[in-house]
């Protein structure tokens, strides 16, 4: 709890100090200087992001500011407003995002989705061998028995993710993955219904969530990056958040 709040209290002081900055260094501040409107550009809307996950989205050292850029515009678009509405609970992010406009939302997705950094080296694997194999048979299997599908059958072979609206799973940190998924298994994230992660994520044990993670987090990026086409995999269950 206190890491969390740290983080919290950290991503807060990044964004007020990055908007404070940007106003120091365009003259805002200077000496009888009349105070003008901020110009709605691009690279001003995404300064915000950029405190914690990077300018072109790539991500960043710290376990819980997760890389953007490459992802899905329609799982980008829905997660900000996600963060908008109530679904996913982070305070800076909510906070961030309160008053923003759909259209505004939709074009920051883009944006994110548009850019192709390269992916960082992957994070070295901190768990035993039958954890990381139990992580593998997750993802690229499932558990039949306990009605647990692959990873790959909805976020593709390569773990890219499907347009337009499943993520590719790839420069992530463990600790971040095992996050989510307890996110969704205790309902602090959410999405519309049919919630098909929380249905999921609720069959997971703690050690099928740290597995899953460490395996996914040792993955190399392929030589591309991109989601697949929608529609190219026939999803196990249905999702609110995928159209039809």
């Amino acid at each position: 709890m206190a890491k969390r709040s740290t983080l919290i209290l950290s991503a807060l002081f990044a964004l007020v100090g990055t908007f404070v900055g940007a106003l120091i260094s365009s003259g805002a501040f200077a000496a009888g200087a009349p105070l003008e409107r901020a110009p709605d550009t691009m690279q001003a809307r995404v300064m915000g992001c950029a405190a914690c996950h990077g300018a072109q989205g790539q991500g960043t050292d710290n376990d819980y500011f997760p890389r953007l850029s490459g992802k899905p515009a329609g799982y980008l678009y829905n997660q900000l407003l996600a963060f908008r509405d109530g679904r996913r609970k982070y305070p800076p992010m909510n906070y961030l995002l309160a008053y923003l406009p759909d259209a505004y939302l939709k074009e920051i997705a883009e944006y994110f989705a548009s850019e192709r950094p390269p992916f960082p080296p992957p994070s070295p694997v901190t768990v035993d061998a039958k954890t990381l194999d139990l992580g593998k048979t997750l993802v690229t299997k499932g558990d039949a028995a306990r009605k647990i599908p692959a990873c790959v059958s909805c976020h593709g072979a390569a773990m890219t993710g499907m347009e337009p609206a499943i993520p590719g799973l790839l420069g992530l940190h463990a600790d971040y993955l095992s996050a989510q998924l307890g996110a969704w298994r205790y309902g602090t994230r959410t999405t519309v219904a049919p919630d098909c992660m929380g249905r999921i994520s609720k069959l997971l044990s703690d050690r099928d969530i740290t597995a899953i993670a460490a395996y996914l987090a040792s993955l190399p990026a392929p030589a591309d990056p991109m989601p697949v086409a929608a529609r190219s995999l026939k999803l196990p269950l249905a999702c609110g958040s995928v159209p039809n």
